[in-house]
């Protein structure tokens, strides 16, 4: 279905809509081969609250971006090579609920969709599209994913000495190599992450000393944090808005 629809005039006219509502600010979108599969709004957990964002998954990119005004313009375009992504389901929790976690080397996230049916759709679709390009490509799946970052309101204190009470002047800190929500004095360190950046990023004290000598830290998506009410499904990145540096 796919590699009919590759060059049908109704997919070329469905890819520059969504050009057309990102504008001057997104990139050209329309390539050979590539097929617009699905659209929708998903609630994307960001770092100091879940937020609508509108998705775009075609056979070979995931794009998304703020609502300005709901189909009609979006910005802040972001684009996610379909190859490097994998995905996982996350457990219902309160009003948090049909969500998974779009994990890839450089960003990952939770995001949760309406209903069970939609959530099952996108994951399957996104699924498919990944296997059909690992199959392509002879390439296989990514070993290696960003961590995905623990939300400022689940930290009130520093999640590594648990001592420092965040405030106005104590700020939170996130730590790009296990996501915890750690204070200053805990995260003074840097360290080159090449997936994700090409300079030093900023890195707990206790993930500085294993990446110094070599030794494997746990994933953040995947152990408990001491001292917090954190679970699986609590899981952000950066929120887009906001700044991020830290």
């Amino acid at each position: 279905m796919v590699d009919r629809l590759a060059n049908s005039e109704a997919n070329s006219k469905r890819i520059a809509v969504v050009e057309s509502c990102f504008g001057a600010a997104g990139q050209p979108l329309a390539i050979p081969g590539r097929v617009l599969i699905g659209e929708g709004v998903l609630t994307k957990l960001c770092r100091k609250k879940p937020k609508a964002r509108q998705f775009f998954l075609f056979n070979d990119i995931l794009v998304y971006g703020n609502i300005v005004i709901q189909k009609k313009k979006y910005n802040k375009q972001h684009i996610i090579p379909l190859e490097s992504v994998t995905i996982d389901t996350v457990p219902d929790e309160g009003d948090l609920r049909n969500g998974w976690l779009i994990k890839t080397p450089t960003k990952s996230f939770a995001v949760y969709a309406a209903t069970a049916t939609e959530k099952s759709e996108w994951m399957n679709h996104i699924g498919k599209c990944v296997g059909d390009l690992l199959q392509k490509s002879g390439k296989t799946p990514t070993g290696e994913h960003a961590a995905v970052w623990v939300p400022d309101s689940e930290a009130a204190v520093c999640m590594r000495c648990q001592k420092v009470k965040f405030t106005p002047v104590s700020r939170r800190h996130h730590c790009r190599k296990c996501g915890y929500v750690v204070c200053g004095p805990c995260s003074e360190k840097k360290f080159l992450l090449p997936s994700q950046s090409s300079k030093p990023v900023r890195v707990c004290e206790y993930c500085y000393v294993q990446l110094t000598s070599g030794s494997l830290v746990p994933r953040s998506d995947s152990i408990n944090r001491p001292g917090s009410k954190f679970n699986s499904n609590n899981l952000s990145d950066d929120d887009d808005e906001d700044d991020s540096s830290d």
